[in-house]
């Protein structure tokens, strides 16, 4: 028998170019999410539970990449996560948090503690604004039953502005008039949006962040393929998520091509992201069935033992090269999706035709990710679990499906949970990663993603190669 030769990064190292590259300051690492979606960092945060919620997408996205909401929760409780993203920023935000005029002072405090906003524009029935409640009109109400209008700040004392209103013009009024916020209305004064004077001042506090048109932060959120995927698509499209990333482990299966294909039907205008797949023909089938981008990688990630479990898989190396090959044909981009144990691994995912690269490990364990600080022995950890490990698979029965602890004796576990050294601020690790990125792509010659592809030049390596590229012979401080 015959056997396929596969490599992944270990077994190789990027060939030394003639350079022209001055400085890292001339290197642009803008590259496409999906046909349509741009970003300026090459940097997904993965899709789990022990790294992405809404505090790591909104820092990925004011990097300049963006973060992937795991469905690991209920359909509420996700779309409240990717809310959270697209409220933290947004020169416009189109969907204001409003209040009723015969509302109570108690059910404004209610929505505070639930949403963490202080100030409600307040509509009546048909979304008519009719004033604003601020905090300084309650905060010294005597009664919690004091309806909403005997306090508010009614519409003829407010300063509005429309949908046409440009950002030199709401810093003007927002400076004149002494006010932070800006409610927009159309002609029947319907509301159709607000601009506050944060919102402004963040919008243009990082103009290399990853936004939408409405200047809030894009984020990505995960769906599955059996049972809610269909109204949690829609619920987070409600939420105005920027992508959809159907999410298996297995992504050339027809269960999940068949979830695609109806999604696709189903929501014809949105970015979707496909995967997981290892192989050209995986990628050539995901994108006949409409997705505008497409996940590499089976069982390379530092917590998934998918290849020892099952015994499948293709070198991570190997995947992304024939996978990108066959992508690039349609303008489909790739993204490597684990197996990085060193920052040079980043330029080497991307000198193999990815676009952009998943990542959990690097990312898990900062302040950002889910969860709590854990000590031990002196040292600070977080916990860090791959999707399909036993303690992750059996959260999600018991939360999720309601299972019966006996059925948690069926699970066959293809990841493991660990603890991570805490890593303080994740945008310490972005600009280590992106320093390092940069670095490799200068020694090769590129001054952007695409050049990478064309010069990037491999050579295999033997253990000893490998070895030597590590420091040795050394006691290192």
């Amino acid at each position: 028998m015959k056997f396929d030769e596969g490599f992944t990064y270990d077994d190789v190292l990027l060939v030394p170019q003639r350079s022209f590259i001055d400085h890292r300051h001339q290197i642009s690492l803008t590259t496409k999410l999906t046909r349509s979606i741009s970003m300026n960092l090459p940097f997904i945060s993965a899709n789990m539970d022990t790294v992405t919620e809404s505090a790591m997408a909104i820092a990925l996205a004011t990097e300049g990449g963006i973060g992937i909401i795991h469905r690991f929760m209920t359909i509420e409780e996700q779309v409240q996560e990717v809310s959270t993203v697209k409220r933290n920023v947004g020169f416009i935000l189109d969907a204001p948090y409003t209040i009723g005029p015969n509302d109570t002072i108690q059910t404004a405090l209610q929505k505070k503690i639930k949403t963490g906003i202080n100030c409600f524009i307040v509509v009546d029935e048909t979304n008519h604004v009719v004033g604003i409640l601020s905090r300084r009109d309650y905060q010294f109400v005597d009664s919690l039953s004091t309806p909403i209008h005997s306090v508010m700040t009614p519409k003829k004392e407010l300063v509005v502005g429309n949908r046409k209103t440009s950002i030199k013009e709401a810093k003007a009024i927002f400076s004149t008039k002494k006010i932070e916020k800006l409610p927009l209305i159309d002609k029947n004064n319907v509301l159709v949006g607000l601009i506050t004077a944060r919102s402004v001042r963040n919008f243009e506090k990082f103009p290399y962040s990853t936004k939408d048109s409405y200047g809030r932060y894009r984020v990505g959120a995960a769906v599955g393929v059996v049972n809610d995927y269909l109204d949690r698509t829609q619920a987070l499209l409600d939420a105005g998520v920027d992508v959809i990333v159907v999410d298996v482990a297995h992504g050339h299966n027809d269960v999940s091509l068949r979830a695609i294909k109806i999604i696709r039907k189903k929501f014809k205008h949105i970015d979707l992201i496909g995967g997981n797949v290892a192989t050209p023909q995986g990628v050539r089938d995901l994108i006949a069935c409409g997705v505008d981008a497409v996940k590499i990688g089976i069982g390379p990630g530092g917590l998934c033992t998918t290849r020892i479990v099952a015994g499948v898989g293709v070198p991570q190396l190997t995947a992304i090269m024939r996978a990108s090959v066959a992508a690039k044909k349609s303008g489909v981009p790739v993204i490597a999706d684990g197996g990085t144990n060193y920052p040079g691994d980043v330029t080497k995912a991307l000198a193999a035709g990815a676009s952009t690269i998943m990542l959990a490990g690097w990312f898990a364990g900062t302040d950002e990710s889910p969860g709590g600080i854990i000590m031990r022995k002196g040292m600070k950890y977080k916990i860090h679990r791959g999707s399909a490990s036993f303690l992750a698979t059996a959260d999600r029965k018991l939360k999720l499906e309601h299972s019966t602890e006996q059925r948690l004796n069926s699970i066959v576990a293809e990841g493991v949970e660990a603890l991570i050294p805490y890593k303080g601020k994740v945008a310490d690790v972005i600009y280590q990663l992106g320093g390092a990125l940069k670095s490799g792509m200068s020694y090769c010659n590129a001054k952007t993603i695409p050049a990478l592809w064309k010069n990037a030049r491999f050579i295999k390596i033997t253990d000893a190669g490998l070895r030597e590229s590590k420091s040795h012979n050394v006691d290192e401080l």
